[in-house]
């Protein structure tokens, strides 16, 4: 007879965790190792690794998700490893094979289709993907065998830097914005050439900022106590650190908090943007929206007093 499960206690945590998400368990699976790991009360992520991919995952703890969907926007980076030749039903490794053509490409032919995918483009996501259809998402349709008509996203490409090239292997660096597949790419970048692709490997190396450096396993975090696992995380406001900062004073922090409009007046604030909030004494309050028009401030999203 197995011996009953101890239920984990949960305890408040705030903060962000860089994880370093290993290949083969979903972005899901990785945030509820890590939550578990924390015994934190809520969690959530911020932008889906599939289950082949590796690499920076930004988590979320307690007030720190209020502010996770403005990392969402962030541009990111990858470094993935394309088999040439062979089309996937999936567009990468957990697929069958479903097409071959030739795989007789130069390495000046590789770096010219790369050059010509760079830029502001426009690309059809995969039906494998998360994006959702009629509240379902598309790789529940894909595997049912049900094409589902995409319309094709505006995306920039930043740069590919092409890091090794042997035929059919290839190894790229990739800089982009939000929205980008880089399955869909490495297909691209093959259809450019008359040929077929599916990436082998895939690991996200940057996001916002943060870099695949700062990371931590979840082997790493398994072997530390409490109180060091603590130590690595981030504060809340990491991610909102793009946005322009203004700092209050006690009675006006108190208007924001009770939902009332504090005055302010500031020339270079740009308007629609959130802007980030702190205390005469450099607590973080949360995000605010100037109203210009009326010299005072909107509260956006506030961190509780009591976290």
């Amino acid at each position: 007879m197995n011996a009953p499960r101890t239920r984990v206690q949960r305890r408040p945590v705030h903060g962000v965790l860089l994880l370093d998400k290993p290949q083969g368990i979903s972005s899901n699976t990785a945030l509820q190792k890590a939550r578990r790991l924390y015994r934190a009360e809520k969690a959530g992520h911020t932008g889906v690794l599939d289950p082949l991919a590796t690499g920076l995952l930004p988590v979320c703890f307690g007030e720190a998700t209020k502010f996770a969907q403005y990392l969402l926007d962030a541009d990111k980076a990858y470094t993935a490893t394309l088999k040439l030749g062979e089309a996937s039903s999936t567009g990468d490794a957990e697929g069958e094979i479903i097409a071959t053509a030739r795989v007789d490409i130069s390495a000046a032919e590789f770096q010219t289709a790369c050059q010509a995918l760079t830029g502001a483009i426009r690309q059809v996501p995969p039906m494998f993907s998360a994006l959702k259809h009629e509240g379902r998402p598309l790789y529940e349709y894909a595997r049912k065998g049900i094409v589902i008509e995409r319309k094709a996203r505006d995306i920039t490409i930043y740069s590919i830097n092409v890091e090794a090239f042997n035929a059919p292997q290839a190894l790229i660096n990739v800089r982009c914005s939000k929205g980008t597949y880089i399955r869909t790419l490495s297909e691209d970048i093959a259809k450019h050439i008359g040929t077929f692709a599916h990436l082998t490997a895939l690991r996200r190396t940057e996001t916002a900022g943060f870099t695949i450096a700062q990371s931590h396993s979840l082997e790493a975090l398994e072997a530390l106590g409490e109180a060091a696992r603590d130590a690595l995380l981030l504060p809340c406001d990491v991610l909102v650190q793009h946005l322009p900062r203004i700092t209050l004073d006690d009675e006006s922090v108190k208007m924001l908090k009770f939902g009332q409009q504090p005055e302010f007046h500031a020339v270079n604030l740009p308007a629609g943007t959130p802007i980030r909030v702190y205390s005469e004494n450099g607590g973080f309050i949360g995000l605010a929206d100037y109203l210009a028009d009326k010299g005072r401030l909107k509260a956006v999203r506030l961190m509780n007093t009591a976290a």
